[in-house]
Formats: structure tokens, sequence, C-alpha cells
């Protein structure tokens, strides 16, 4: 894997990890499965979310909705297919597109308010995106349910593997593969052209214009596939959960998937997935402690829904002042600094490859994006790649 780099390594990854997975799932209990099942729901959120806060830079208070966009495309068009006689993966599949569809339009236009609004402005856009999902699953009830939502059908276990699969564990292996298919798809984007020119516009936005870099269809793109990702995520957990409503999808969805990115590690994929096993993690330890401290049943069940934020924000704070970089971050600084002390090289040198400057000009572009794109670091390409590398003559 050591000499693999670029699409290769991530195609290969791929390849290996996703069949380990499912093959793990079939050694757990239904209640374990329905957690990988959780984590991979996340993971295509936590994924999307790192584009656009970790490697554009740019602060989305609003995949929470992404996801809701996601969860009713799905659960509007499996009843469609429902009624037109439609059953099992053929039902399944195409409802899973069309969440995807439906998301990656919603993040189209705020791709489209991104390129013009930065900073505070752009996440009380999409704040307000959250904040306005309840309202119009109320005043196009007809369509979205109210507050109740939509439900949809029961999708059980496939025939020809009702015998080797319980429904919990072919709820995880739906939502591993689709998960796979987001992660893989992102890190293609990040490693690619594209994530060069993301970085780029993000780092000297007028400097990216002035190489060529379109900077507004840039930041259309990032938005759009961030959207795709989440509204993945939204579908499968409609799969799984067979409902979807506006209360789960709420601000504080989407502020706790904004915690577990920058817990994990800003624009590191890795991070997202300590993010999202984060998200599945502590809400069960939370309930496991109020159920075993000795107070009162009313105040226990209070408890039970605020102890996870008060965790999550007490590990934000302790993450934050400890390790910076987020938990990966520190892993990878820890691993660096062990490579170095076995090789005699101080921690902090840098390698010969880092001290001079990658070569400029239009060939170079593709070049340019494998050489730096050998981390999955928020900042994986050197202050001393021009920006012009990337640019089309």
């Amino acid at each position: 894997m050591s000499r693999l780099t670029g699409a290769r390594r991530t195609l290969v990854l791929a390849a290996v990890a996703t069949p380990a997975v499912l093959v793990a799932v079939l050694f757990l209990d239904p209640f374990r499965s329905y957690q990988v099942a959780l984590v991979a729901v996340y993971l295509c959120a936590t994924a999307g979310l790192t584009l656009v806060v970790g490697l554009a830079g740019q602060v989305s208070l609003g995949h929470a909705a992404l996801m809701a966009a996601g969860g009713y495309g799905y659960a509007l068009t499996a009843n469609a297919l429902t009624e037109a006689g439609v059953e099992g993966v053929a039902r399944v599949v195409p409802s899973l597109l069309a969440g995807a569809v439906v998301a990656g339009a919603l993040g189209l236009l705020l791709g489209l308010a991104g390129a013009r609004l930065h900073g505070p402005y752009l996440a009380g856009l999409t704040l307000a995106l959250v904040l306005a999902l309840p309202a119009l699953a109320t005043t196009w009830s007809t369509v979205l349910g109210g507050d109740q939502g939509v439900q949809v059908a029961f999708d059980g276990v496939p025939e020809p593997l009702q015998g080797l699969l319980a429904i919990e564990q072919w709820q995880a292996w739906v939502a591993v593969v689709v998960a796979a298919v987001v992660v893989t798809g992102l890190a293609l984007l990040r490693d690619g052209r594209l994530g060069l020119r993301i970085r780029a516009v993000r780092d000297d936005a007028v400097a990216a214009r002035l190489a060529g870099i379109p900077a507004g269809r840039v930041m259309v793109a990032t938005f759009t596939a961030s959207a795709v990702g989440a509204g993945l995520g939204g579908a499968v957990l409609c799969f799984v959960t067979q409902s979807v409503a506006p209360g789960g999808y709420g601000l504080s969805l989407s502020l706790l998937l904004l915690v577990a990115v920058v817990l994990g590690g800003l624009g590191s994929l890795r991070g997202a997935v300590v993010g999202a096993v984060l998200l599945v993690l502590v809400p069960w330890l939370a309930g496991l402690l109020a159920d075993a401290l000795p107070v009162p049943g009313d105040l226990a069940q209070r408890l039970d829904g605020n102890l996870a934020v008060l965790l999550f924000g007490v590990l934000l704070v302790v993450v934050m002042i400890a390790a910076p970089g987020g938990l990966t971050g520190a892993l990878q600084s820890r691993s660096r600094s062990r490579s170095a002390s076995r090789t005699g090289a101080r921690p902090g040198s840098r390698s010969t490859a880092s001290r001079h400057p990658a070569p400029s000009g239009a060939g170079a572009g593709p070049a340019a994006a494998t050489a730096v794109e050998t981390s999955d670091a928020p900042s994986a390409v050197p202050s001393d790649v021009p920006l012009h590398a990337d640019t089309e003559r």
C-alpha cells in the first residue's frame, strides 16, 4: 500500500476495507449491526461536511436539512414504486438515487449562494434552512406528512440472502456499501484536479481567479458533492428506520455533525470516520451512564436526552486544548514523531521533497495534485506549490 498513491490507493483501500466490514457484520448481533448502519449513515454526512468545512473552508450548519432532503426523496420515491408494484432491491436502489438527486439539487442552490456569501452570512443561510424545515413540512403536509413525516414500506432481506443475514445485518450491508461509495467518491474528488482547485480558492480566491480557476463554479461543485453525500446518508437512514420526519433533522443534529467533524479532524476523511463513530458511541455511552447513576426517574430521563450533548461539549473542549488538529491529527503527529525518532531525524524537519517547490506550468496540474495529496490532513498541499499549477491552457 505504501507504493500506491492517488486514485489507485483510494480504490484499493475501498476494495479491501468494504468486504472486510461486510464480513465482520456477519459476526455481530442485531443491535451492533444497527449501530454499524448508523455509523455508515453519519459517515456519509460527516464526509460531505468535511469537504465543505475542512477542504473549502466554508461553514455549513444545514447538513441535517440535506439529510432530510435525501430521506424525503427516498420515502416519496419508495412509496410511488410501492404503488406501482415494485418491491425489494428494485425499489431500494432507485429510491436511494432519488434521495441523492433531491439533496444534490438543494446543495446546488446552496452552492450558488455560497459562491457569493462567505463566513457568517453563509452559515446564517444554512442555519435558516434547518430552522425552516418543520415549517416546510407543515405547509406541504399533504406531500411531506407534517410533523408525523412519511412512512415507507418494509424492505426485508432479499430471498437469496434470507438464510445468511438477519434484517439488521442486511440494513448494515446496504448502509456500508453506500458509505463506501460516498467516501470513495469524495476521496477521488479531493485527490483530483477539483480538490486542488478547492484548496486554491480556499487559500486565496483572488489569486485563484487570476490563475484561471473559476472560483464560483468550484464552490458550486463542492456544495453539490457534499449535499449528495449527506442526502445518501439521509436516504439510508430512511431505509433503516422506514420513516422520515422533520423532528429528527433539527439544529441539534447539524451542530453535532459539525462537532464530530472538528473532533475527528477538519479536512480528513479518516477524521470523518472517527466523528461518525463518536456520533453513535457517545449517546449510547451516555444512556448507559444515565441508567447507572443513582438518581430519581425524572432526572434520569432528562439526563438520557441531555447527557450526550454535555459529553460532546466536554470532549470538544478537551480535544481542542490537547489536540487542535483533532483526534486523527494527534495520531498522525505521534506517528511522525515515532518514525522520526526511529530514523534519527528531528520530528519538525521537512523531507527533501517538501523543501523543493513543485514544477509550475500547464502540464504540472495532475502531477502536482498527485504529488502533494499523499496524506489525509486538511493542509495536504504545501505552501510552495504554485496556484497556477492547475491552470488549463
